[in-house]
C-alpha cells in the first residue's frame, strides 16, 4: 500500500508540472481544441453521408478522408523533424480552419454533396501534420522522463475528453441545428488552438540543411527504417494498427447500432460516442498511475483488450444500456493503450527520426481506420450487426494472445532508465540544458565502469573515443608528466577532444578507485551539437579548460 500510495503521490506530481510547464500547458491546450473540434466535425460528417447515402456512404466517406491522409503522413513526419514543429502545427491548424469555413458554407448553400466530401478529404490531409508534430515535440518541452509521461497522459485523458465532449456538442447541435453548424463550431476551435500554438515557446534547436526534391523520398523512409530493425517496435506498431482497423470499424457499427438496433437516430450517434469519451476520461485518470513505469507492454495489451472483449459482449447484449456502458469500458481501454504505446515509442526512437516513426504510425493508423471503414458495412451485410461485432472484438483477443510474447521484449528496448543515472547526466552542465527525453536517451547509453587506483583512464595524445563522469573516488590530471589538478565524485572529463576533434589534451589517473559513467563519442556528439543551449554550455566548458579556469560543477547531491 505504501508503494502504491508513493505512486499516486508522484503521478499527481508530474501531472501538476505538466501544466506548471507553460510551452506543455499550451501544447495540450492546442491539442485539446484541435482533437474536441475534429470529434464534432467527424459525427457531423457521418451524419450527413448518412443522410445522403446511408451506411455504405458512412463507410466511403470515412476512407476517402482517410486514405490520401494516411499516404502522405510520412511526410507530414519528414516536415516536423525538418523544419520548425511550432510552424508546422501553425500551418495545420490554419489550413483547417480555412477549409472548415468552406465545407460549412457549402452545406449553408446546399452545393452537391461531392464537394463536401472534396473538403472533407484536404481538410484531413492538412490535420496530417499536427498529431505527429505534436508527439515529437513533446519531449523536448518536457524537463524529466516522468513529465514526459505524465504529458502522454495528458493528452490521451483531453482526446479522452474530446471523445466525450466532440460528439456530445455536435449531437447537440444537430438536434437542434444542421451539420453546417457543427462545420463552423470546428472551425472556432481549430482557430483557438491556433492562438495557443502561435504562443508556445520551442527551445532553440540545431538549424538542419534545407530539403532537396531528390532526397524527400529517402529521408521520409527513414522512419520506415527505424521501424524495420526494432522487432518488438514491429509488434507493437503492428497491434496498435490492428486495433486501430477496429475502431474504424466501430464508426460505422455506431451509426448501424443508433438508427437501425437501437433506434436512437441522428443524436444517438453523438451519445453512444460520448460514451466512449466518458470511459476514455477515467481510462486517462487510470493511465497517470504509468507515470514512471519501466514496464508498459502489459497495460499495452490490457488496453487492446479493453477494445476486444467488450465488443464481443456488446454483440451478446445490443440494448442501449449496455451499449454505453461497454462502449465506456472501450474508452478506458483506449486511455492506457495510447498512453502505453506513446511512451514506449518515444523511448524506443531516437529523436531526429521520431517524428517520422510517428508519421508512419498516422499512416498505418489512418489507414487501418478506413480499411475497416470500408470493411465494416460488408461485414454488417454478410453477418448482421451482432456477429459482426463479436468477430472483430474476437480477432483482437487473438491477436493480443499470439504476440504478447514478442511484445513483452520491447519493455528491454524502452525501458526507463534509472534515477541515478538522470541525476548524473543532469549533474554536468553540458546535459543540464537538455530536455528531460533525450536525457532519458542519453542515460540509456551510459557505459559503467569500474577502474582501480593508478590505472590510466585517458592517455594524453590518444584519440578522444568518450566522455566521462566520476561518480564516486578521485583522479588527477596531468599534462606532460606534470599534475595540473584532480577531480572529486561529480567531475568529468573528455569533452576537448571530442569537441574539437584534437587528440586528448591531458593523461586522468585513477588516484583511489573509481566509479565511472562513459559515454560514447557519437553518442555525446548528437546530444550535444544537436541542442544550442547544451552546444553553448559544452563551449563555455571547453574554452574555460582551455584557459585554465575552473569549470562549472553542480554536486550529484543536489542534480
Amino acid at each position: 500500500m505504501r508503494g502504491l500510495g508513493k505512486r499516486v503521490a508522484e503521478s499527481k506530481a508530474a501531472f501538476a508540472s505538466v501544466f506548471a510547464n507553460q510551452s506543455l500547458r499550451r501544447l495540450e491546450l492546442a491539442w485539446a481544441c484541435s482533437i474536441v473540434g475534429h470529434w464534432a466535425y467527424l459525427i457531423g460528417v457521418s451524419v450527413y453521408a448518412y443522410d445522403v447515402g446511408g451506411k455504405g456512404a458512412v463507410g466511403l466517406v470515412f476512407a476517402l478522408r482517410l486514405i490520401p491522409a494516411a499516404l502522405l503522413a510520412p511526410f507530414a513526419g519528414l516536415l516536423a523533424d525538418r523544419y520548425p514543429r511550432q510552424l508546422v502545427l501553425l500551418a495545420s491548424t490554419l489550413a483547417r480552419v480555412a477549409l472548415m469555413v468552406a465545407a460549412a458554407a457549402c452545406v449553408f448553400l446546399d452545393a452537391p454533396p461531392a464537394a463536401v466530401y472534396a473538403l472533407a478529404v484536404a481538410a484531413a490531409i492538412a490535420t496530417v501534420p499536427f498529431r505527429s508534430t505534436q508527439a515529437a515535440l513533446t519531449p523536448s518541452l518536457a524537463r524529466t522522463p516522468s513529465e514526459l509521461t505524465a504529458a502522454n497522459a495528458v493528452a490521451s485523458t483531453i482526446e479522452s475528453l474530446a471523445i466525450f465532449v466532440g460528439p456530445m456538442l455536435a449531437g447537440l447541435v444537430l438536434s437542434l441545428a444542421s451539420t453546417g453548424v457543427v462545420f463552423t463550431l470546428n472551425a472556432a476551435l481549430v482557430a483557438v488552438a491556433a492562438i495557443f500554438v502561435v504562443r508556445l515557446r520551442v527551445p532553440p534547436a540545431e538549424r538542419k540543411p534545407e530539403l532537396e526534391a531528390g532526397t524527400i523520398v529517402a529521408e521520409a523512409a527513414a522512419g520506415f527504417q527505424a521501424i524495420g530493425r526494432d522487432s518488438s517496435l514491429r509488434v507493437l506498431i503492428g497491434l496498435f494498427s490492428a486495433q486501430t482497423f477496429v475502431a474504424g470499424a466501430l464508426q460505422v457499427y455506431i451509426v448501424v447500432l443508433a438508427f437501425e438496433s437501437l433506434g436512437q437516430g441522428d443524436s444517438g450517434v453523438g451519445f453512444l460516442n460520448s460514451a466512449m469519451g466518458v470511459g476514455a476520461l477515467l481510462g486517462g485518470v487510470v493511465a497517470l498511475s504509468l507515470t514512471g513505469s519501466s514496464r508498459l507492454s502489459l497495460p499495452f495489451a490490457v488496453g487492446v483488450l479493453g477494445w476486444g472483449v467488450p465488443l464481443i459482449l456488446l454483440g451478446s447484449h445490443p440494448e442501449m444500456a449496455v451499449a454505453l456502458a461497454l462502449l465506456g469500458i472501450v474508452g478506458v481501454g483506449n486511455s492506457i493503450m495510447d498512453v502505453a504505446a506513446f511512451t514506449l515509442v518515444q523511448r524506443a526512437v531516437a529523436d531526429e527520426v521520431l517524428a517520422r516513426v510517428f508519421g508512419v504510425i498516422q499512416m498505418l493508423w489512418w489507414l487501418a481506420l478506413a480499411f475497416g471503414a470500408l470493411v465494416a458495412p460488408a461485414l454488417v451485410g454478410w453477418l448482421g450487426i451482432r456477429t459482426a461485432l463479436v468477430a472483430t472484438g474476437s480477432a483482437l483477443v487473438v491477436l493480443v494472445a499470439l504476440l504478447w510474447r514478442p511484445l513483452r521484449a520491447i519493455d528491454a528496448r524502452a525501458v526507463a532508465p534509472e534515477a541515478t543515472e538522470l541525476r548524473i547526466l543532469a549533474s554536468v552542465p553540458i546535459f543540464a540544458p537538455l530536455p528531460g527525453m533525450s536525457l532519458e536517451h542519453l542515460a540509456g547509453r551510459l557505459v559503467p565502469l569500474r577502474v582501480d587506483s593508478g590505472t590510466v583512464i585517458v592517455r594524453q595524445g590518444d584519440e578522444g573515443d568518450r566522455f566521462y563522469m566520476l561518480v564516486e573516488g578521485k583522479v588527477e590530471v596531468s599534462e606532460d608528466g606534470k599534475p595540473i589538478s584532480s577531480l572529486d565524485a561529480g567531475g568529468y572529463f573528455g569533452e576537448i577532444a571530442l569537441l574539437r576533434d584534437l587528440p586528448r589534451t591531458a593523461t586522468v589517473t585513477a588516484s583511489t578507485p573509481v566509479v565511472l559513467y562513459a559515454l560514447d563519442r557519437d553518442d555525446f556528439l548528437a546530444a550535444v551539437t544537436g541542442h544550442a543551449p547544451s552546444a553553448q554550455a559544452a563551449e563555455d566548458v571547453v574554452s574555460a579548460r582551455l584557459a585554465g579556469l575552473p569549470t562549472p560543477e553542480i554536486p550529484l547531491s543536489s542534480a
